[in-house]
């Protein structure tokens, strides 16, 4: 009997732990067969993006430059004479005219002076006249007559010197003008070359002097246009118009002065500003939307969308060599052709072959009708 009851357990137990996990594998097999019947019947997860085409650009390298503002008239105001203020016009920020008078200094004295030389002038001038009738007849000699005529020279010449050291002493604007700050006042005394105050020229233009690389220098022309822009104002447009005629041996760079037209939108003189200078020749690129170029560890790439077989719009990830950004658009010189679909907003949700339903003016009809028959 117990020869019997071991035979059935050595027999019967393993065949039913083999019956039972029959059961299982063919359970667990139906459960999976039912979940992909599931899925399949699931429509493809769908990411929506908005499209833009890749447009093509005549593109040209450009470096970045600090430059300083400068008015094409600017001068320091200073006086020639020493001598005691006696009246003042400086108001820091005024616009003065060409020979207004700015600063005048007290002439008392060689007022003075000029009214004697003016009087000893005229005395002389009779002398001469007396002399030269005596000479007709025959009663002086002609040198007293010349001697006479020096006379009248010598004084009309003291009395022009005394009204140029008045005319210095009266300080004019040499041309229409902003004033700056100034600190002068009437009765203080100015010593020989005393800074008055600085005028900046008011003109239609300023020039802008920054500095480039002697190998940037190489390809500017003049009549070439440059990019200035200050902090967080809009850019300008300037216009080459004169290079530098030697290299700094120290730093290698030259000097380039640009020409701002319509000074009115530009930066105030003296002002630190930045300029965008072209570098070498054009080039053919296309650009895009800043927002459709992706990062990755491979590079830089941006996502295509093409049509597959079945007319539906997917994203296939495309690698790219990208350039400078201007405003919200980025140049890409290789890895895209004019014409290439691109996504650009929502492309961060995006991946290889990803099925994608296509937003705002660059979805299609048949687009749209493919994306409301698959939601």
């Amino acid at each position: 009997m117990k020869r019997w009851y071991h035979w059935v357990g050595s027999v019967v137990l393993p065949l039913v732990v083999v019956v039972m996990g029959v059961g299982l594998a063919a359970w667990k097999y139906d459960a999976i067969q039912e979940g992909q019947a599931a899925s399949a019947k699931q429509p493809e997860p769908m990411e929506t993006v908005t499209v833009a085409v890749a447009k093509e650009i005549e593109h040209r390298q450009s470096t970045t430059s600090i430059g300083t503002v400068l008015a094409l008239r600017s001068i320091t105001l200073k006086n020639e004479l020493a001598g005691t203020v006696r009246e003042v016009r400086l108001t820091p920020g005024h616009i003065v005219e060409a020979g207004m008078i700015l600063v005048a200094l007290d002439v008392s004295v060689e007022d003075a002076e000029l009214k004697a030389q003016e009087a000893q002038a005229a005395l002389a001038k009779t002398v001469l006249d007396r002399r030269q009738n005596l000479n007709h007849e025959m009663a002086t000699t002609q040198e007293e007559v010349d001697r006479a005529r020096a006379d009248v020279d010598v004084a009309r010449a003291q009395i022009t010197r005394t009204k140029a050291i008045i005319a210095r002493k009266t300080i004019r604007a040499p041309f229409r003008a902003r004033v700056g700050i100034a600190d002068v006042h009437p009765g203080q005394y100015l010593n020989e070359g005393t800074l008055l105050t600085t005028l900046q020229g008011i003109d239609d233009a300023a020039h802008v002097d920054f500095t480039v690389a002697q190998q940037v220098a190489a390809d500017l022309r003049e009549g070439e246009l440059v990019e200035v822009s200050a902090g967080t104002s809009a850019p300008v447009t300037a216009k080459i118009v004169a290079l530098d005629s030697r290299i700094d041996p120290a730093t290698r760079n030259a000097v380039v002065r640009a020409r701002i037209e319509g000074a009115v939108h530009a930066p105030s003189p003296g002002s630190s500003v930045r300029v965008r200078v072209p570098v070498g020749t054009p080039r053919k690129a296309v650009a895009v939307p800043v927002s459709a170029l992706r990062k990755g560890p491979q590079g830089d790439q941006v996502f295509v969308i093409t049509q597959d077989k079945d007319g539906r719009a997917r994203a296939h990830v495309q690698q790219v060599e990208s350039g400078a950004m201007f405003g919200d658009e980025i140049v890409i010189h290789a890895g895209l052709a004019a014409g290439d679909r691109v996504a650009a907003s929502g492309s961060f949700k995006l991946r290889e072959a990803a099925l994608v339903s296509i937003a705002g003016p660059g979805a299609g009809e048949a687009e749209r009708r493919q994306a409301v028959s698959l939601q």
